[in-house]
């Protein structure tokens, strides 16, 4: 696994490219002029929490011929301010999945990614608290 980055404007600005060539903006979030073009890169840290375990969810979930018609995530870290370095120390994560299955299966495709198969996740475990909650065709489980 590879990428590039190349910084691409005189400020923070900066193009990452994966070797399939797709590109992500970074910029820096807290800079104190200028227009913010991209994402931080712990914002981005948090889009590979949501983005690894859906792709798992949905795995999980087609493993056993269910495919949900839905599936958002809200991501919220919690960090250590005015440390440095400023570590994610609590990540807490609503899914919201709709379809016609069960609860159970929902929350066990859920607990699945985060407790196993998630590399994201299981990257950050030793230094967030990662929580969790399934929200089921509006309940949550």
């Amino acid at each position: 696994m590879e990428v590039a980055l190349e910084r691409i404007n005189e400020d923070y600005l900066f193009e990452v490219t994966n070797s399939n060539g797709h590109k992500v903006l970074l910029d820096n979030k807290s800079k104190t002029s200028g227009e913010v073009k991209g994402v931080s890169p712990m914002e981005l840290l948090l889009m590979g929490v949501a983005g690894c375990s859906a792709i798992d969810i949905v795995a999980i979930l087609n493993k056993q011929k269910i495919n949900p018609r839905v599936l958002k995530m809200e991501v919220k870290g919690h960090r250590h301010e005015g440390q440095v370095p400023a570590l994610f120390y609590q990540i807490d994560i609503l899914i919201y999945l709709e379809g016609d299955f069960s609860a159970e299966k929902a929350k066990r495709a859920a607990q699945l990614s985060y407790e196993k198969y998630c590399s994201v996740s299981k990257t950050l475990e030793p230094t967030a608290k990662i929580n969790h909650k399934v929200i089921l065709n509006g309940s949550e489980v």
